[in-house]
């Protein structure tokens, strides 16, 4: 399977000036890293004026280059980047200051060019510049952040460190191949037109270091009075959507035999099934190494030769190992090198929430806050590496022996970094269950934070009355139809306010929810009176459509009398 293939080189020198005040780095990473983060170039012009220019550009190019092959493998390359150049910006401000005792301390222009699988992610402030040569034709993909005085002098009006607050352009789009990338400092597109760098870059393509030689040579020959920095990067091929290529791929290991009690599988001894269905089967094992019981989660023979049910599969694991939290399974490292198939991990000794429902009808709305704390938690660690549960139910809620509740499967979490790389196969399938999974995925749109809130607003709501918050199953076509049921006519000991909190989190419209998990449970314990005046408000604002249908009802039953009269 074709990846990512980048031919790159840079140069960096004074100069007319005695000092270098710019820095630039490129690093060209090998194996996962490269698929999960790409290639990163980083350019940067220390401000002349700066007290320490050339520190604030090298600050920034090996920070940036450090820090974002450092990020979480979930998070998108934007999250990384604007995390990053914010921390960046901060240290450089409050250093500058504490340092010089003055704005301009530690102040660099900055461009960074992200290439992920198929698409170049831009981060620009300054007057860097990162160019693009496509189909033998040079566009400039940053504008200069710099206000012009007169024929002669002209100021910065962007940098990074010259402020508390960081304005950065952020820009992404598709990369080809054959596309090369230019990224200078103004010592050389001052003195060197995009005509001529177009040719420059045209004739060295497909070798970069030669490229920019040329490129630093004929800026020096423009008497350019400032220091010389470029670097080119050219595509030399892409990621392919080749299914079979992507299949053999995912299929280097084999599915598992089937297992029974007492066989061994790389050193785990199964000890019985714990639950099996058309998708997976898992068993409780013994690990042999460490006397210490454990899971194994192994694929269904019937998706043997179904690369999509592969795939998720196995990022169903790697969800789960980068997952800390005492509200989150923990996925194990398997000992050795795996033969099959499978991932492994801890064993929760306990019920569903399911389960735990069933044996308590009346739970107390202090055991209910208790259990969606809990929840919110391990969701509230998901929600930070950009991961979206999706399902979230009952039956993937488990509460051990001592209270603890864990969400325990990650089928159909959406990652959004993972979401970046292309691959052959559509990730977008949901795979949650109707009523739990919220009603912005069945209309083909994307989720988010809320759409969890959404699913744990459902089963708060069930907790407390044993019930659903709609009384039929959601569907496209009569989502508009439904409305709200008050948990009150369930259970008449939940406050007015609790009913408005729930009736919050399961909007249809997610835009009417909560924007946070922190927001659901504290509204959960506080009152809000926002809620407390519901039973005061006109039913036409707290439920338009059983106000319009009694209207038509009286309506009806008016004119039926008139006609009889």
């Amino acid at each position: 399977m074709s990846e990512l293939t980048v031919i790159a080189g840079q140069h960096s020198e004074a100069g007319a000036k005695e000092n270098n005040d710019d820095s630039c780095g490129i690093r060209i990473p090998e194996g996962p890293l490269l698929t999960a983060k790409g290639v990163a170039a980083v350019i940067a012009d220390g401000m002349s004026g700066s007290e320490a220019g050339r520190e604030a550009a090298d600050s920034c190019v090996k920070g940036f280059l450090n820090d974002y092959f450092s990020t979480p493998d979930s998070w998108t390359v934007e999250t990384s980047g604007e995390k990053i150049l914010g921390a960046l910006n901060s240290w450089l401000y409050s250093q500058g200051h504490r340092q010089y005792g003055t704005p301009k301390g530690l102040v660099t222009t900055l461009s960074v060019l992200v290439i992920k699988s198929t698409t170049a992610y831009l981060f620009h402030v300054g007057d860097t510049r990162i160019y693009r040569l496509r189909n033998y034709e040079l566009e400039r993909m940053t504008r200069d952040h710099r206000i012009t005085v007169s024929a002669d002098k002209s100021y910065l009006s962007r940098a990074m460190g010259i402020d508390v607050h960081l304005d950065i352009d952020y820009q992404s789009f598709a990369v080809e191949k054959d596309d090369a990338y230019l990224l200078t400092t103004d010592g050389i597109h001052d003195f060197v037109d995009d005509t001529t760098l177009k040719r420059l870059v045209i004739e060295n393509l497909k070798t970069p270091e030669d490229g920019v030689n040329t490129i630093v040579r004929k800026a020096a020959l423009n008497k350019s009075n400032d220091n010389l920095s470029a670097q080119l990067l050219y595509i030399d091929d892409l990621p392919q959507g080749d299914e079979h290529e992507f299949f053999r791929k995912l299929t280097k290991l084999p599915f598992p035999p089937p297992l029974e009690p007492g066989m061994v599988l790389d050193g785990y001894r199964i000890l019985r099934e714990l639950h099996a269905s058309n998708r997976t089967q898992v068993y409780l094992a013994l690990d042999t190494e460490t006397d210490t019981q454990v899971v194994l989660k192994t694929p269904s023979v019937n998706f043997e030769d179904d690369p999509e049910y592969i795939d998720q599969f196995l990022h169903e694991e790697w969800a789960g190992k980068r997952l800390n939290s005492a509200h989150i399974l923990t996925v194990l490292e398997p000992h050795g090198r795996r033969q099959f198939l499978y991932y492994v991990t801890e064993y929760v000794k306990g019920t569903t929430l399911r389960q735990w429902m069933h044996d308590r009808p009346q739970a107390s709305l202090d055991e209910v806050r208790d259990i969606v704390e809990q929840i919110t938690r391990g969701l509230r660690t998901m929600h930070r590496q950009e991961m979206i549960h999706q399902d979230l139910k009952p039956e993937n809620i488990m509460i051990d022996e001592h209270g603890v509740v864990k969400i325990i499967d990650f089928g159909s979490t959406k990652i959004a970094g993972i979401t970046e790389i292309t691959t052959p196969l559509e990730r977008d399938n949901i795979l949650g269950t109707r009523n739990y999974t919220a009603p912005e995925y069945l209309r083909g749109h994307a989720g988010s934070n809320r759409s969890d809130i959404f699913s744990l607003g459902v089963i708060t709501y069930e907790m407390l009355s044993g019930k659903l918050p709609y009384v039929k199953e959601f569907t496209e076509r009569n989502m508009n139809k439904l409305s709200y049921v008050s948990i009150r006519g369930h259970n008449k000991t939940i406050p007015t306010w609790v009913d408005g909190a729930l009736m919050k989190a399961v909007a249809i419209n997610p835009e009417r929810r909560h924007s946070l998990l922190s927001e659901f449970v504290y509204e959960l314990s506080h009152p809000n009176e926002n809620y407390t005046r519901l039973d005061q408000q006109p039913l036409i604002e707290r439920n338009p459509v059983a106000f319009w249908r009694t209207l038509a009802i009286i309506f009806l039953c008016t004119t039926i009398a008139a006609l009889v009269l």
